[in-house]
This record gives structure tokens, sequence and C-alpha cells, in this order.
């Protein structure tokens, strides 16, 4: 069986606690916290690897076994995936490792020696994924939002690089500088996935990449979106040496936006709503654009900002 934890005083839970609530342990250690099944679905679908699993039983409705270190998941609809020694891996395109990345193909990943049984199929578990039961009370103060299916995990950090982005013939971005808020952080993901961005870029970032209030927010798209974080100067130098438009949206020196095309390799760049952005982006950009404000007011917010923009450059690209 696996370990029952019901004390929240546990060291187990002590450290996810502090990698839920602090940047400075989740560096240290390397870990992020994902809650959720679908959030894991995602996280585990581009490639990441898992280190932890906590599970409460009673909340998912079934029982939970953990023979010799695996673990049946019962009524846990996740499809069967390969893995490979130190984590899960899903198939991968053989030019990319998970999703937009450059790496190793996974197409020859080595079978798990274990499998968990869930509905649709057997969800491997490697040995090097630890899996512990928790009680109610413990899982309640585990889990920052209900509906999270009684399923919590812990998963290594990746290195993400510009370089290591993949990109198509006429790749669409999207270039955040210094925006905070992790909701607005997460919306924009959520539209970037929704329009089939390449990437997005964080510039200079005043929030952690990986801080679970963005991850709730994106409801998964910081795991299917391809997202780096950067400095403004390397990432001014990555899409010039790509022949990839810049694009600041801004109000002073502007044209309107469906009046610049963007049907080739596009970035879309955004800043603060209370600052905007930065004169080192207004100075490298190849157009400056503005959506027209019709009201007393001259500032939306910034993830509403991303969607139009985003969903012009669909427009263009379909009616191309």
């Amino acid at each position: 069986m696996a370990e029952l934890i019901t004390s929240t005083s546990n060291p187990k839970v002590k450290r996810f606690l502090a990698l839920q609530q602090k940047s400075s342990a989740r560096r240290e250690a390397g870990l992020f916290v994902v809650e959720g099944r679908r959030e894991l679905q995602h996280c585990i679908d581009a490639g990441f690897t898992v280190d932890t699993i906590f599970v409460c039983s009673k909340l998912r409705g079934s029982s939970f076994e953990a023979p010799s270190g695996s673990a049946p998941l019962k009524n846990f609809a996740l499809r069967a995936l390969p893995s490979q020694p130190g984590g899960w891996a899903p198939p991968v395109h053989e030019a990319t490792g998970g999703h937009g990345f450059s790496g190793v193909a996974a197409g020859t990943a080595l079978a798990s020696k274990k499998t968990a049984s869930v509905s649709g199929g057997n969800w491997p578990l490697p040995e090097s994924v630890r899996v512990f039961e928790v009680s109610e009370e413990v899982y309640a103060r585990m889990a920052m939002r209900e509906g999270t299916e009684g399923i919590v995990a812990e998963v290594r950090t990746p290195e993400r690089r510009l370089e290591d982005l993949v990109l198509g013939e006429h790749p669409l971005l999207v270039v955040l500088e210094r925006v905070e808020k992790p909701g607005n952080l997460g919306a924009v993901l959520r539209s970037a996935d929704a329009a089939g961005a390449d990437a997005v870029l964080f510039c200079d970032p005043l929030t952690d990449l990986w801080n679970p209030n963005l991850i709730r927010a994106s409801i998964g798209a910081v795991f299917t979106v391809p997202c780096v974080a950067c400095g403004s100067e390397e990432a001014i130098a990555f899409l010039k040496a790509r022949g990839i438009r810049i694009l600041t949206a801004q109000l002073q020196d502007s044209s309107l936006y469906y009046d610049c095309d963007m049907t080739g390799g596009t970035a879309l760049v955004m800043g603060t709503e209370s600052t905007g952005l930065s004169e080192l982006w207004r100075a490298a950009a190849d157009a400056h654009i503005r959506i027209p404000m019709l009201g007393a007011l001259d500032s939306l917010n910034v993830s509403v900002s991303a969607a139009i923009l985003l969903f012009e450059a669909v427009r263009q690209r379909s009616n191309g």
C-alpha cells in the first residue's frame, strides 16, 4: 500500500506547500506543483517529468493501492503513455522533444516496468515516481482550489531556452514585457493556445513562470504552448535573426492593428497597462500598432489586447 499521510506537519507536505508558496523554494528544488487531472494530463503530454504524486482516494471516489511502488489510479482517465528512465515521456514528433522544443525523439522510449490501471488503458508509473495517499484534511491544505479531482503533483522544472524553440515557416509569437499578474499571464497563454501561436516569450519577467496561480489561470496552457522566460535584448536578437517582424502594441505613433500585415513571421509585443513598453522594444519594432479606443478610457487589459491581436493574425492568415 502507498504510504498514508494524515498530518499537515509531515515533511513531504511541508515541502509541497513551500513549492506552492515560494518561488525561491521552486528554484532551489527545481520543482513546481500541478493541481488537477486536466492540468496534469497536459503536463504529461508535453513531456514534463513527474517527481511525486499525492492522491486523496476519498475525493476520487475510489480505492488507491501502490504495490512495490506502483499504484492503480482507478477511474483516472489518462491515456497510456510510454516512459523513460527518470519520468514520464509521451510519444513526440521526431524533430521535437515535447511541444515545440527541439530534443531527442521519444519514439523508442522504454516501457515502464509497472503500470497503473485507469479507465481506457494503463498509466505507466516509472520506478522514479513517488506516490503517496493523503487524508482529506491534508489534501484540503495542499489544494489551492476546488475541483482538482483529488490529485496533485510535484513536477521537475524544465530548462527552456530560446534556441530550443522549434518554429514554423511563418511563426506567430506573443511577447510580454514585465507583465506581472499571474491571472493576466495565464489568460494570455489560453488565448495563445486557442490561436495556435508558436510560442509566448516572458521578457524580464516579474512572476515565476511556474507560479501555481499562473498554471491555474492558464488551465494547463502553460504546458500546451511553448513558453520561455528571457531578457528583452536576448529576445529582440532572437527575433531579428529569424526575420520575425516585431509589432509593438502602443498608443503613440502607431497604426490600426488591422491595417498591419501579420501573415508572415510575427511577434506581437505588449507591456504592462500602467507603463506600457520600454523604449528598447519601441525602438526595435518594425511597426507600432494600436487597438482603437472609442470610450472614455485608453487602456485594455493586456490579456484582452493579446486575444484581439492574436485573432487578427488568425483572420489574416485564414483569408490568405
